[in-house]
């Protein structure tokens, strides 16, 4: 055996540490290839063994083309998870060559006509997401889907616009979470919400609520959505209020972008009275909803308070 094949076999039965399939793949790939592949066949190759991507085209097939050619147009038959062309048997080799190839130029003239865009619905965002912003949302979702909660070990992830870009919706953190490729389907093809006024809901505020109308240069930190300042009747020495922008009374009348600049903040500010006093073991995080609640007077707040010995 050659030294090259001892290092080779020793990494990968003994040093290789794996959190997907992605190392031994790749490897695969170069060995089968002369040692050397471009970056599409190892995609490619990747592709091949993903499960969730050939479970998202399984319902393609089913609940799209399938149905189409099937129900609609008669020319195919399914049997359980089986599909068969009516009359292929009066088919002659001839003609079924002949036919594959009208099927590959039909491909070819959608593409060339229709370019890119004919894959937008597989992209994982309306446009670039940078890599660290979605390592942040990633990250704070725990590499969980956010609405059904299946690991991305089990079903591919995507950084979805909770509001889409198509109604202002911007790339600020908050208003984005991380979707599987399934709930990011249905969310899309389900969600009817007129999404503008929602947009146009943010820019509320009330007049004379000294929250809408704080003096910025108190602000402690702020993100798009909400803003944080030192308490006005603080309970503890460094305690901290995270705000919403918009006028809202009740913690459970909050949108989600909303609930995630607060959760960002709340963050901002643990960290920030860590820094300034070394006592601090703990925090209760605070916050009033519904009861007797002047809905008039009061505006939704979350309190981060310190606890010391």
């Amino acid at each position: 055996m050659t030294t090259r094949f001892n290092e080779l076999s020793d990494f990968i039965s003994n040093q290789m540490r794996m959190s997907h399939i992605y190392q031994p793949t790749m490897l695969m790939e170069l060995l089968s290839n002369g040692g050397v592949a471009g970056v599409s066949d190892i995609a490619k190759a990747l592709l091949v063994r993903d499960n969730s991507q050939v479970e998202y085209y399984e319902q393609i097939t089913k609940n799209m083309v399938g149905r189409v050619l099937t129900k609609n147009r008669g020319l195919t038959a399914r049997h359980k998870d089986t599909y068969s062309l009516i009359g292929h048997e009066e088919l002659s080799e001839d003609e079924v060559n002949k036919l594959i190839g009208l099927c590959a130029d039909k491909i070819n003239e959608y593409v060339g006509r229709r370019g890119d865009r004919i894959w937008s619905h597989r992209k994982k965002s309306a446009g670039y997401i940078s890599g660290t912003l979605r390592y942040e949302v990633l990250k704070r979702a725990k590499s969980r889907c956010e609405l059904c909660g299946i690991s991305a070990q089990e079903k591919a992830l995507e950084v979805d616009h909770i509001i889409p870009r198509n109604f202002d919706g911007t790339d600020d953190l908050a208003n984005l979470q991380a979707l599987c490729y399934s709930c990011n389907a249905m969310k899309r093809d389900r969600d009817d919400t007129d999404f503008r006024g929602v947009v146009d809901s943010y820019k509320h505020r009330r007049n004379g609520c000294r929250f809408c109308g704080e003096d910025t240069s108190c602000h402690l930190s702020e993100n798009e959505l909400c803003y944080s300042i030192d308490a006005t009747n603080p309970l503890e020495k460094n305690h901290i209020l995270i705000i919403p922008k918009r006028h809202v009374t009740d913690f459970f009348e909050l949108y989600r972008p909303e609930t995630n600049a607060a959760l960002d903040l709340l963050d901002v500010g643990k960290r920030r009275i860590e820094s300034l006093d070394r006592t601090v073991q703990g925090f209760n995080v605070r916050m009033e909803a519904g009861g007797n609640l002047d809905k008039k007077e009061h505006h939704c707040s979350f309190n981060l308070i310190p606890i010391r010995a």
